[in-house]
């Protein structure tokens, strides 16, 4: 088969969650299918290293979509154009996005719909876009992959899907995470928190992220504690908007809160491998990699009690209501206090997090896409 796969999100340096699904996926099962012949469409040049194989070609299909109505402009009319010139089979879209205006089979990775429930923490052009388009791309999809259960039972409630026409695939883990040394521990705190203990939280700076109420919280924390306790934040400032911005003037401890900015995935394992507890109290996730990333570091998980985090962190976490500034301060408490407490959860978590596996998300990617594609003949 010729395979068209939309790789507009593979980006040396600059891989987010749904970035690293893809290169994490299609790295695999190019290798796996050398019989078939994968057509990398990019928005701009690509890097060689995200060229998996001899059976992959490379494109460049101009403009770069970094605005909603180039997104329509790339989707819409010079990919459909690109696609009969290539004679394709199909066409995967690990990042959801779809043409409306082609009649190939296409198979959508919708990760999840945070754009529908919270449309005001997206700028405005973006979140119009999103609850424009993706009704379309559900509707147009010949199937549909989304990460988690929760986000599979969003997708048919909100748009209508068939849940028999919807398969999920769970992220995986990277295989550099693994429980560190107490020497590679120590090292850690003195390189990030100048040698003290700390919570961690890994995620864009952006609202569904939550962190504006985890800088209260744990400000609240360590007004009156004598104990150094830090606070390290890892991931890029998306959106630092009017709740963050009023959230930072709050903070009283500003010299226990570090912004590292984006990490490395040496460097994120070290830092989460170090950290006393990663605290992940977003309001809306499809999957949420990071919990498992510290579950599969040993690392006991702060989790909001909502969307797919408790689907991801089972028993291996302690639950926050994510919008009660007060829940996630004593999260943390319970946290730093309990000795205990983190050794149940580290080993819980270790146990759960071999369940989540690159291998096994590769694999239920393609058995999707051979899916949809015995389907067409039928």
């Amino acid at each position: 088969m010729r395979i068209a796969v939309n790789t507009r999100l593979l980006l040396p340096e600059k891989l987010e969650g749904i970035g690293w699904f893809a290169h994490e996926t299609l790295s695999r099962i190019v290798r796996q299918h050398p019989e078939h012949a994968f057509h990398f469409i990019f928005d701009r040049r690509p890097d060689q290293r995200f060229i998996y194989g001899s059976n992959v070609h490379a494109h460049v299909l101009w403009p770069p979509t970094r605005h909603p109505l180039l997104y329509v402009l790339w989707f819409e009319y010079r990919l459909p154009a690109l696609l009969r010139k290539l004679k394709v089979d199909a066409f995967l879209s690990p990042d959801g996005y779809l043409s409306t205006r082609t009649a190939v089979p296409q198979l959508a990775v919708m990760h999840d719909l945070n754009f529908e429930h919270y449309p005001n923490d997206l700028p405005g052009a973006y979140s119009n876009y999103y609850r424009k388009w993706f009704p379309r791309f559900a509707e147009k999809a010949a199937r549909l992959v989304t990460v988690s259960n929760f986000s599979k039972q969003d997708i048919h409630r909100r748009y209508g899907v068939p849940p028999e026409k919807i398969d999920v695939a769970h992220n995986g883990v990277a295989d550099v995470y693994t429980p560190c040394s107490a020497d590679e521990q120590a090292a850690t705190r003195a390189s990030i928190a100048g040698g003290d203990p700390y919570f961690i939280c890994v995620g864009s700076l952006q609202p569904r992220k939550n962190i504006a109420r985890l800088l209260l919280a744990f400000d609240a924390l360590v007004q009156n504690d004598a104990v150094p306790l830090k606070l390290v934040i890892v991931g890029e400032a998306f959106w630092w908007d009017t709740r963050m911005k009023e959230a930072w003037d709050k903070v009283r401890n500003k010299d226990r809160v570090v912004f590292t900015g984006r990490l490395g995935q040496g460097a994120l394992r070290n830092a989460i491998g170090g950290a006393l507890a990663l605290a992940y109290i977003s309001y809306f996730e499809g999957f949420g990699i990071p919990v498992a990333e510290a579950m599969k570091c040993g690392v006991p998980v702060l989790a909001a009690q909502a969307s797919s985090l408790p689907e991801v962190a089972g028993d291996a976490a302690v639950y926050c209501d994510p919008f009660n500034v007060e829940s996630i301060t004593d999260g943390l408490a319970q946290l730093r206090n309990g000795g205990a407490l983190r050794i149940r959860l580290a080993q819980a978590g270790i146990a759960r997090a071999q369940r989540f596996t690159w291998d096994h998300t590769a694999q239920q990617l393609w058995a999707s896409f051979e899916r949809m594609m015995s389907e067409r003949k039928h």
